[in-house]
């Protein structure tokens, strides 16, 4: 983490927890993302294999398809037109369903057959063509069931494909940005508070050896007072002037001035 980002942390205890708890919580996401990228990716790997299946069976049942067509068209000539007239009601109707796979929602296709079929198609081919015509319906509502099965698993794969590529960017992101930086976070509070606990122990040491220096010094000066208090006075005896004793030359020097 940057000392920019640092410094809008005070380091307490208080942000140590909230820390600790952001870094639990991110680790707790992180767990939960990764298993809902694990079941994603299953999911996914399934529905690539049977997107792979179907395009292949897609492939004969449209050529299967198309030669039936080719085949009525040749038995009973043109008809198209006349069926195209006559349509009134959808044979298929698709609806369209959800599927939970872990929090995301795939949507599926399902057919939905309906009860009352327009009966306008049953003189069709009466002359000639017929079974070729029915043939063809049926080889066609088989290549319809295969798009609608085909299509159901193309959109859930592009939407697993979408939720899958958001889920590990967010496991990426958590492990390789957020973690760290909430564990420098961390690091960096515990080595601040463990600093400032060294100043505040190194502080109170030296305020102890303080007192106990001044403690000593009034001890001192305590037992000193208590001596000079308990020691008796002694008087010094006056001295007198030294009186000055001349010497006898000194003496017959004085003389001899004095009779001269």
């Amino acid at each position: 983490m940057s000392g920019k980002n640092r410094l809008n942390i005070f380091p307490t205890r208080m942000a140590l927890t909230n820390m600790k708890s952001k870094l639990k919580g991110a680790i707790t996401g992180h767990s939960l993302l990764k298993k809902k990228s694990d079941a994603l990716t299953i999911r996914f790997r399934k529905i690539l294999a049977n997107i792979v299946e179907n395009k292949q069976m897609m492939g004969a049942t449209m050529r299967e398809a198309s030669f039936s067509l080719a085949a009525a068209k040749y038995a009973a000539g043109e008809f198209s037109n006349s069926v195209i007239e006559n349509v009134t009601n959808p044979t298929i109707v698709v609806k369209m369903q959800t599927e939970n796979v872990a929090g995301v929602h795939l949507p599926t296709f399902e057919k939905v057959s309906e009860s009352a079929v327009s009966n306008s198609q049953e003189l069709t081919g009466l002359s000639k063509g017929g079974q070729q015509i029915g043939k063809s319906r049926e080889s066609h509502v088989k290549a319809l069931e295969a798009l609608i099965v085909l299509a159901s698993l193309q959109t859930a794969f592009i939407t697993l494909d979408e939720v899958i590529k958001i889920t590990n960017r967010r496991v990426n992101a958590i492990e390789f940005v957020v973690k760290p930086r909430l564990e420098n976070t961390i690091n960096y509070i515990i080595t601040e508070l463990d600093e400032s606990e060294r100043e505040e122990f190194y502080r109170l040491k030296k305020v102890q050896g303080k007192k106990k220096k001044d403690l000593k010094a009034k001890e001192a000066a305590k037992s000193e007072l208590l001596l000079q208090q308990n020691t008796p006075t002694v008087a010094t005896p006056t001295s007198k002037p030294a009186h000055k004793v001349k010497s006898m030359i000194e003496d017959e020097q004085e003389e001899e001035l004095i009779y001269e």
